[in-house]
């Protein structure tokens, strides 16, 4: 078990391998641009890949079609197309579409950036009932567009943050991996730790870890469990004398 000093220096860590260009978040919204359904969309898009990927998936998606009412109503097909090499391209497409028919049934338009106005319980909680929502997505959003303190917490987060030891308990479920992220870090460091933790995730802590990779191997508790035991030193056998 990793003790708080340690969590301290991963995570000063971690931070300081931010990107310099990553934003920092206000009550208005993370500095892109994005209202919430566009905010929403990118998170689907971000899931369990980096933002750089993410970027360049949105952006296609942008400039092949014309509007978000030309992309609920294409096919599948087109829109994994446009997302492809995102992991998981198909489910996410599914995704997208799916969400903008229920916002589109729902408001009658493509925009949800009145839930800013409401409060931050009752938009989170809205936010949850769209079909395609999860925990990632409104995590997501709320530190995106929202102004909450909220850490995204993906597969490749998870997996990362358990193996560095920030997460005591291996069998933790999602709410208490992000409660106890969300109490780490603070809300100000908040987008600066998910794009570092990220890029580390998919770079190196992968489902078969390449730990020589890692920035943070020297000081990963995983790392030094999986490096090979040294060879036992060779004796030469002395020589009776005759």
């Amino acid at each position: 078990m990793a003790t708080t000093v340690n969590k301290q220096r991963l995570l000063g860590q971690v931070l300081a391998r931010a990107p310099k260009s990553a934003p920092t978040v206000d009550d208005s919204g993370d500095g892109s641009g994005r209202g919430v359904l566009e905010q929403f969309i990118f998170g689907l898009c971000r899931e369990c890949a980096t933002t750089p990927q993410a970027e360049v998936a949105y952006a296609n998606l942008k400039k092949k079609f014309y509007d978000w009412n030309e992309i609920r109503v294409s096919s599948y097909r087109e829109i994994e197309e446009t997302l492809d090499p995102l992991p998981g391209a198909e489910s996410k497409a599914h995704r997208i579409i799916a969400f903008l028919q229920e916002v589109f049934e729902i408001h009658f338009s493509f925009d949800l950036d009145k839930f800013q106005k409401e409060g931050m319980k009752q938009a989170i909680k809205k936010l949850a009932r769209f079909k395609s929502a999860n925990d990632f997505i409104c995590a997501w959003v709320t530190q995106r567009s929202l102004g909450g303190h909220a850490i995204p917490v993906d597969e490749p987060t998870m997996r990362c943050v358990v193996r560095l030891g920030l997460i005591d308990d291996e069998t933790a479920d999602l709410d208490t991996i992000r409660g106890s992220l969300e109490h780490q870090v603070a809300k100000v460091k908040g987008v600066s730790f998910t794009e570092a933790i990220s890029e580390v995730a998919c770079a190196s802590c992968t489902e078969n870890p390449r730990c020589n990779t890692c920035p943070f191997s020297d000081d990963c508790p995983s790392a030094r469990v999986s490096e090979p035991e040294p060879p036992a030193p060779t004796t030469t056998p002395r020589r009776k004398p005759k």
